[in-house]
């Protein structure tokens, strides 16, 4: 049997130890809510597995009138759960497209490593009142910061794995900030970080920590590598870790991520009733939020961008959540097949458009140039 929350036969692994793994896009955009075993893996260390019955979580740091030290049923019990819809996206999601400028350090990602799920779990601003936070004592509160962190597991490049978000956002009901212990309403596996963990709406994956073992409230950011020293965006003058090195604490900790599309599929529709020039292609893909505002739209173009067609939004995830799409389209067929390409380009409500490229950088971040996929 397979233990519950390891990889299937859907994924693929690109590194072993740790486990790193991605679905295929194809098959994710075939289901508005990532089922478990399409959910990708992304692990800075070994997975490890914890009673859920002896797990606890202790809160602490800076206007808190009472640290915290709670188990996982007290969680549940305490505190009303909350559901949220959001999206888990892996900052190199797309990386290996990056390589096509020049290489690039980390992981080469495909465009599966990203997953729309519900989860469910206590919301941090309850957890914070209930600590008895007074933000009458704090003189700057946009100064303040909660960091979160994990020694329940090795980790390649520090002592633990952490990460932190504003104070403000934390304490913000609406920002929807999860202290999760369930995945599409069954109980957070291993694998994905059970039996808790952080879900943080809007933020990149890095802030998400998996086997949340403490919170703490302080007035600096994660002191922690992966805060520091990664997933951050350098100039694309910085070309190795040499020159990358002196660089890290000049350059924001990312956040968010771009507006962005993928192409999952494009498939023919009928056999036989086309002209031997033409075909007519069926194309799905996701499109994701940027930091702005929500996705409105998605077009596509077979002639490199000359004319868009619009898609047809046929899942539409919320605030958080990301949006499917299909489209059909009729496509010349050329003598050599791999020289039809199609691109995607999502559009906000603000009117804003998914760049023809993204920008290079060391680690390979934030990828968000227009979808594209060679038809065979």
């Amino acid at each position: 049997m397979q233990m519950p929350g390891f990889p299937s036969s859907t994924t693929s692994e690109r590194a072993q130890n740790p486990l790193n793994a991605e679905p295929p896009a194809s098959a994710l955009v075939e289901f508005p809510i990532t089922p478990e075993n399409l959910v990708y893996n992304r692990n800075h260390g070994p997975v490890r597995i914890f009673d859920p019955d002896s797990y606890t979580l202790s809160l602490s740091g800076i206007g808190l009138s009472k640290s915290l030290d709670l188990s996982v049923h007290t969680l549940k019990t305490r505190f009303v759960k909350h559901s949220v819809e959001a999206v888990l996206q892996c900052a190199g999601n797309r990386r290996r497209e990056m390589t096509a400028i020049k290489p690039v350090n980390g992981i080469l990602w495909l465009d599966g490593t990203i997953a729309n799920c519900k989860w469910g779990g206590a919301k941090l601003s309850d957890m914070l009142h209930d600590a008895g936070i007074d933000r009458t004592t704090f003189t700057n509160p946009d100064d303040l910061h909660v960091c979160f962190t994990s020694y329940a597991t090795l980790c390649q490049d520090d002592k633990y794995y952490g990460s932190s978000i504003p104070l403000l956002t934390a304490l913000d009901p609406n920002a929807e900030i999860l202290l999760a212990y369930e995945m599409n309403d069954d109980p957070l596996t291993s694998h994905h970080g059970g039996p808790l963990r952080l879900v943080a709406p809007g933020f990149l994956g890095a802030r998400w920590v998996k086997w949340l073992d403490n919170v703490i409230l302080s007035t600096s950011e994660s002191p922690n590598y992966y805060q520091q020293r990664d997933y951050k965006v350098l100039p694309p003058s910085v070309e190795n870790k040499a020159q990358a090195a002196p660089l890290w604490k000049d350059y924001p900790a990312m956040t968010t991520m771009p507006l962005n599309s993928v192409i999952g599929s494009a498939l023919p529709l009928t056999f036989g009733h086309e002209s031997e020039s033409t075909k007519r292609i069926l194309v799905k893909g996701y499109a994701t939020n940027g930091h702005t505002s929500p996705v409105v739209g998605v077009d596509i173009s077979v002639d490199e961008g000359e004319t868009w067609t619009e898609t047809n939004l046929t899942y539409i995830g919320g605030e958080w959540g990301w949006r499917l799409w299909e489209c059909e389209i009729e496509v010349e067929i050329p003598r050599d097949p791999k020289k039809v390409q199609i691109f995607s380009r999502a559009r906000d409500e603000h009117g804003n458009l998914q760049p023809q490229k993204g920008t290079w950088n060391l680690r390979g971040v934030q990828w968000c140039g227009w979808g594209n996929y060679v038809l065979n």
